[in-house]
């Protein structure tokens, strides 16, 4: 499934380690761990949102968010792209709040949305 916001956190797209791939170095970062903490949740969108400091690892989802949706995570490895997925899930069912103004954001137009609207459906994740 290709990857939106990952929008959101897309945290996996993180620094370019060669023209055509996203660096892998980040893709063990703890997903449930953040996604979990409401401390640790909102310091990432806070970071991409132009409100907060950043990780290391969140100035690279903040770097790469928007190619990856542009280029429907073309770039991203397959634990990117599986990542992406559970970070739109959880935020469209337990934040909705949130996954609204990330896509404001990232995807103004819902260009993406509506491209993957369907594949999102059959994921659970209904826009």
């Amino acid at each position: 499934m290709k990857a939106i916001l990952a929008f959101l956190f897309l945290w996996y797209l993180c620094g370019i380690s060669d023209c055509d791939k996203y660096t892998t170095k980040f893709d063990n970062v703890n997903l449930d761990e953040i996604l979990k903490s409401d401390r640790l949740l909102k310091n990432y969108v806070d970071c991409v949102m132009d409100r907060g400091k950043c990780t290391p690892d969140g100035k690279e989802l903040k770097d790469h968010i928007g190619d990856a949706l542009e280029t429907d995570c073309e770039k991203c490895s397959e634990k990117q792209r599986n990542g992406s997925v559970q970070v739109i899930k959880y935020l469209v069912k337990n934040k909705r709040p949130m996954f609204d103004e990330l896509s404001e954001k990232y995807d103004p137009k819902g260009n993406y949305r509506n491209r993957h609207k369907e594949e999102l459906a059959k994921e659970g994740i209904v826009l």
